[in-house]
């Protein structure tokens, strides 16, 4: 990476993933050179700092992004789809954290340890893929170079701060009336534009986002679809079952997988994980060592655990996966990108 600075974006600073974005640009000591904070019209007016400096939130117009070159956008899919071809306009490479343009087929879907290269044919906007996606595609990637990938099955058991700040709230604000005997109010879980709302402290709840016509939620559909986009593997089967649980931070994920070739034994796949980009191996059962959403919480790894044989079938697996679903699975793979179109010399 080069001594040159950059003028960046963030769109949705106040957010969950935007304020996750400002502290990995600041950890990461990323080449900012200009930084600019966009906002609604609401949060427009408000401080916040980075690197010991107060900057004013603004609010986010097209013409905000008058003079950068990075736009890292959080704030929703409408937001993105109004201005993130505006930024384009006037110059910037926006990485989009929604899903507004993850299944475009002109729009690279990137996990930079997966699918760097993609980033060459990026027309201005690169999109950051599912949370719970990025974390299994991380993990998968290795094995997939090795071994080759027939199916996958995945039920992940996802933490409530994917829905956001106010979710994590309600998640606290329930557990509170609950142990003291009183009625816990929900208005958010497990959809809050949806009629019914569940309690999700002391419950799982076994949807995400809305259902779709073919029984499945759009969350695990997004996980089918952008596995097989980011893997370049569009008759891969995959099938996905998305549940939320009580956790403030940090997915888990029980993967599937049936391999092309080579029928390793657990020991081969350990090792070939732990040689994986990004991956750090947790997996001593007989010490009780595996990975944990608690302990993942603030770190920007895929954590893998709990490898096994199936039992009926060869060149068939299963294993355990937990990453920070605020950092790998949003802000930290967002800024790797960034990194990454730095590197390749693909920012003006």
């Amino acid at each position: 990476m080069s001594n040159e600075t950059y003028t960046v974006a963030v769109v949705g600073a106040t957010g969950a993933v935007g304020q996750q974005m400002l502290k990995t640009l600041e950890n990461k000591n990323f080449p900012v050179g200009e930084l600019k904070l966009l906002s609604s019209s609401r949060s427009a007016g408000k401080k916040m700092t980075f690197k010991g400096r107060e900057y004013t939130l603004e609010e986010a117009t097209p013409e905000s992004f008058e003079g950068v070159q990075i736009a890292l956008f959080s704030a929703g899919g409408s937001i993105s789809k109004a201005l993130a071809p505006e930024a384009v306009k006037r110059g910037a490479v926006v990485v989009d954290n929604t899903s507004a343009y993850r299944m475009d087929p002109d729009t690279p879907l990137v996990v930079p340890e997966v699918n760097e290269e993609d980033l060459h044919n990026h027309n201005g906007i690169i999109a950051n893929p599912n949370c719970s996606t990025i974390q299994m595609a991380v993990a998968l990637e290795p094995i997939r170079q090795k071994y080759g990938l027939k199916k996958v099955i995945v039920s992940t058991y996802q933490a409530v701060s994917g829905a956001g700040l106010d979710a994590v709230e309600e998640m606290n604000t329930q557990s509170a009336a609950v142990l003291n005997g009183e009625e816990a109010e929900a208005n958010l879980m497990p959809v809050s534009g949806d009629e019914k709302h569940y309690q999700i402290a002391f419950n799982a709840i076994p949807q995400i986002d809305k259902f779709q016509d073919n029984g499945y939620t759009f969350e695990e559909m997004k996980m089918i679809n952008e596995t097989k986009k980011i893997l370049h593997m569009d008759d891969l089967p995959v099938a996905a079952t998305c549940v939320r649980l009580p956790v403030a931070t940090g997915h888990s994920e029980s993967v599937y997988i049936e391999t092309e070739t080579g029928n390793p034994d657990v020991k081969e796949l350990q090792q070939t994980l732990s040689e994986g980009e990004g991956i750090t191996l947790q997996d001593d059962p007989s010490n009780q060592v595996y990975p944990m959403a608690v302990n993942s919480v603030g770190l920007p790894d895929v954590f893998v655990g709990r490898i096994r044989r199936d039992l009926d079938r060869e060149n068939a697996y299963h294993f355990w996966v937990v990453s920070d679903n605020l950092l790998k699975g949003a802000a930290y793979n967002s800024v790797q990108i960034a990194e990454s179109l730095i590197r390749l010399n693909l920012i003006k």
